[in-house]
């Protein structure tokens, strides 16, 4: 936190985190003195913290499946709170990552705002031994595809492809903190 609380001083507003217990623990007292600090949760949710999530978050970056969806719809009416979603795609289809095939996102989205949840944009992470630039290719057209404004891609590694390639959110925390301990 004493990288961070220089940065909320000095008046920036957005944070990624990558753990739910994590974020409560270091933002609840910061987010209560600075409404306008905005959390994003760029980590993976599982249903069962999703509560939790929606108490601290104002984006989730991570959304990549319809039971989390749909717990995600049934606690925003729970707690009067809607957050910004961002739906993860599997953009390389690599069976170890999680995130939505590109063939089904039509059909997931329309489900999504059924679902009436906050859908703004999409997000992947490509493959690591390969060029992003191909991946964030797609996901621009894919985002046009279903008319989203936002695209989260791009890393420490690979952000200035990302935002060459049309990325509003950049997830480079460890280009800015160093690496986490």
């Amino acid at each position: 936190m004493d990288k961070i609380l220089p940065l909320v001083e000095h008046g920036h507003i957005d944070y990624g985190e990558n753990r739910v217990q994590e974020a409560l623990d270091k933002w609840t007292d910061i987010k209560l003195k600075n409404i306008n600090v905005k959390l994003h949760l760029i980590g993976g949710l599982q249903t069962n913290k999703v509560k939790f999530a929606l108490k601290i978050f104002d984006y989730i970056h991570s959304l990549d499946n319809l039971k989390l969806a749909n717990k995600i719809a049934e606690e925003q009416i729970k707690q009067g709170k809607r957050p910004k979603i961002f739906i993860q795609i599997n953009i390389g289809n690599e069976n170890q990552k999680s995130g939505i095939k590109k063939d089904k996102l039509v059909d997931f989205y329309k489900l999504c705002k059924q679902l009436n949840l906050d859908i703004i944009g999409l997000m992947c992470i490509p493959p690591a031994n390969e060029s992003s630039t191909k991946y964030f290719k797609k996901m621009f057209l894919l985002k046009n595809d279903i008319n989203l404004s936002e695209l989260s891609m791009g890393m420490s590694s690979d952000y200035l492809e990302a935002t060459k390639n049309y990325a509003t959110y950049l997830r480079i925390g460890s280009s800015i903190f160093g690496q986490r301990n």
